[in-house]
């Protein structure tokens, strides 16, 4: 049972998504950023499970009532043998993902990773996408990336927008996290969007450490969209967080029907 913290946010989740929450400061540049009718009709997969300190269980109830209210078809899963339904990864514009650690077969990777490389794309955060399936580097090259710690665990730290161009970001502002940090091994081969600056508080030897918290890339065809940040549900209640995952979450849908974008130099900073 949903608590009435969560329930509120859920609706209000909802509603954010229909566009409806003019009260924010944010909302007229947020619109002219993103297309609100993009996931109409997409079919999205929404796979979660694994370690459950993430709250995969939780995320349903904050994303898929969100996907719902903007017309998305979902299927919703708690099994990675859904990858290996070929008529359903097929079939699929998105996957959303969300399960820290565990373990993967190679049938189950090998539906996932052909999917994608086919064309449809999959947006994750944190643990979900970030930390899974560890003895898997043909999955942390899809990614983009590999979670390897969090310096301090949860402490006060604050992301920077380095992309103000870019529609995931723009019309965003730096804000703050109480929350993970997350130490990244990363693929040089990404688009950064956002990132965060680690001192040496909790471990010196990375004091001024410019780290990629937000970024996207291909793997095949396929879209992928990362965010660092979420470590509970209740962190996206900060605006920020929410909405740079929403609007991920719809530019990795459009994997099958944008055509590809190029990028030069991906850099950091």
């Amino acid at each position: 049972m949903l608590n009435k913290s969560r329930r509120n946010f859920i609706s209000t989740a909802s509603l954010a998504g229909m566009g409806l929450l003019l009260s924010s400061p944010l909302s007229y540049a947020a619109k002219n950023a993103q297309n609100y009718d993009s996931l109409k009709g997409k079919k999205i997969l929404f796979v979660y499970g694994g370690w459950k300190g993430h709250e995969p269980d939780e995320s349903v109830d904050v994303f898929v009532p969100w996907l719902k209210s903007v017309g998305a078809e979902v299927v919703v899963s708690n099994d990675l043998d859904s990858y290996v339904d070929n008529k359903l990864m097929d079939s699929v514009d998105l996957i959303i993902q969300s399960w820290t650690m565990g373990t993967i077969t190679n049938e189950q990777q090998k539906g996932l990773l052909t999917a994608i490389k086919n064309g449809a794309g999959i947006a994750g955060w944190h643990g979900g996408i970030g930390d899974s399936f560890r003895n898997n580097p043909e999955y942390q090259f899809m990614v983009g990336g590999q979670w390897v710690a969090h310096p301090g665990g949860v402490i006060d730290y604050s992301v920077q927008i380095t992309d103000k161009d870019d529609p995931v970001t723009k019309g965003l502002n730096d804000f703050s996290m109480h929350s993970e940090q997350y130490y990244l091994h990363v693929d040089p081969n990404v688009k950064v969007l956002a990132t965060t600056q680690f001192s040496g508080e909790h471990s010196s030897w990375i004091d001024d450490c410019v780290m990629p918290v937000v970024w996207k890339k291909y793997y095949g065809k396929g879209r992928v969209f990362y965010s660092a940040l979420g470590h509970v549900m209740s962190d996206f209640e900060g605006y920020e967080v929410f909405e740079i995952m929403k609007r991920g979450i719809r530019w990795a849908a459009e994997s099958k029907y944008a055509p590809k974008e190029k990028w030069v130099s991906p850099v950091y900073k």
